[in-house]
């Protein structure tokens, strides 16, 4: 998913992969895009991955979520696999 706001510089994706171990189903990754905005890849149990959505629209303290979108699932070599079990920053 992307996420639009103020997202970066507030420690956003700290909260969420510290958010995301929280959710023992979820794996994945999170990292800042050169547009502003920051990208999520999570897989995991459905109803975890709804839940972690929920919360993305919140986000930490000092963020502000304007919008998220969803991409579609589009493989791209560039970008790190999701390793199962782990959730991280790239």
């Amino acid at each position: 998913m992307k996420i639009t706001g103020r997202v970066q510089g507030v420690g956003f994706r700290r909260w969420a992969e510290k958010t995301a171990r929280r959710f023992e189903t979820i794996s994945g990754w999170v990292r800042n895009c050169d547009d502003g905005s920051v990208e999520i890849l999570m897989q995991g149990d459905e109803q975890q991955i709804e839940k972690m959505i929920e919360i993305c629209y919140q986000g930490p303290l000092f963020a502000r979520v304007d919008q998220i979108s969803f991409l579609p699932g589009v493989k791209n070599y560039f970008l790190p696999p999701v390793i199962e079990g782990v959730f991280e920053r790239i």
